[in-house]
């Protein structure tokens, strides 16, 4: 059969179709209906929408964010409308827009991870359900459900039944062993993971001796952390069977091109959206290039990494 343009470039990602593999992430590009004026949502593969949680959320105080070497620091506190306005007031503006919509949750419990799934199940227009568990559990002293296989696990199992939509479960990098994490949300029934999260890190003011960030730390992403995740994208497509996607630093088509031969089989652009709106059309347009001047699909990419 003669590959088309269209057949080259789409991935299936637990059943939520994407024409490319290109997607944004969590976060960086509102509700999607806030770039309209600024690219065309129908040329990206997926858009992950800003997380969601039960109530509308304030975030933290600011200053919030900071520019650093290479990257940013944020500690935006997942401000948020609330999945109930989200829902009335955010996704009937992507009616009609051809493209996957991924809405990305989370908690300070898994009741309300289970809540805010329910109420998007029963929504129409969304393709499936990301879970943020780099979230303290509130009831559990405020361990980090992303930094504890059992509690991450007891996350995602709530979260798949109490959905019909695929399920990618978004993992943090602050852990010591990736695969572990991996291994136990994929056993609890994940459809695909998403990685990395941020890292945490801190700026210092050295006049006024204070962190910047009015949290004293924030979230570590852009370039200066692309090679990290690059390798743990390669060791957790190693370890599980579903499908990943990669994120972490992706400015250009050759830094999504990193992730995809790594193992991953889409990426999500991220901080570069800051940089230029139109970023991820862009980037999804240089995979286009590279696979037809190598002859090859997005699909045959994906880990055909050559080590040793």
């Amino acid at each position: 059969m003669k590959k088309t343009k269209e057949s080259t470039l789409a991935v299936d990602i637990a059943g939520i179709k994407l024409k490319n593999p290109v997607m944004t992430a969590s976060g960086t590009f509102g509700y999607g209906s806030e770039f309209m004026p600024y690219t065309d949502l129908e040329k990206l593969g997926g858009i992950v929408v800003k997380g969601l949680s039960l109530k509308p959320r304030q975030g933290n105080p600011s200053p919030r964010i900071v520019e650093t070497p290479c990257g940013m620091l944020n500690a935006i506190g997942l401000q948020n409308v609330g999945v109930e306005a989200f829902i009335s007031e955010k996704l009937p503006k992507l009616k009609g827009v051809d493209t996957a919509v991924v809405a990305n949750i989370f908690g300070e419990t898994i009741d309300e991870y289970m809540e805010v799934a329910k109420r998007l199940d029963a929504s129409d227009g969304v393709s499936g359900i990301e879970i943020n568990i780099s979230c303290p559990n509130v009831k559990k002293g405020g361990i980090v459900f992303g930094t504890d296989p059992g509690e991450a696990a007891k996350v995602v199992g709530a979260v798949k039944k109490s959905t019909r939509l695929p399920v990618i479960t978004k993992l943090s990098p602050n852990v010591t062993d990736i695969k572990l994490m991996a291994k136990a949300v994929e056993d609890a029934g994940t459809d695909a993971v998403s990685l990395i999260n941020t890292i945490t890190g801190m700026v210092v003011d050295i006049e006024k001796r204070r962190p910047v960030l009015a949290t004293s730390t924030g979230g570590l992403s852009g370039p200066a952390i692309r090679p990290i995740a690059v390798r743990m994208v390669w060791q957790v497509s190693q370890a599980v069977r579903v499908p990943v996607i990669g994120m972490g630093g992706i400015m250009t088509a050759k830094d999504a091109l990193e992730f995809i031969i790594a193992g991953a089989s889409a990426v999500q652009v991220g901080t570069a959206n800051f940089v230029d709106p139109n970023i991820a059309v862009k980037v999804a347009e240089g995979i286009a290039e590279y696979v037809e001047r190598h002859g090859t699909t997005v699909k045959e990419l994906v880990g055909s990494l050559t080590t040793g």
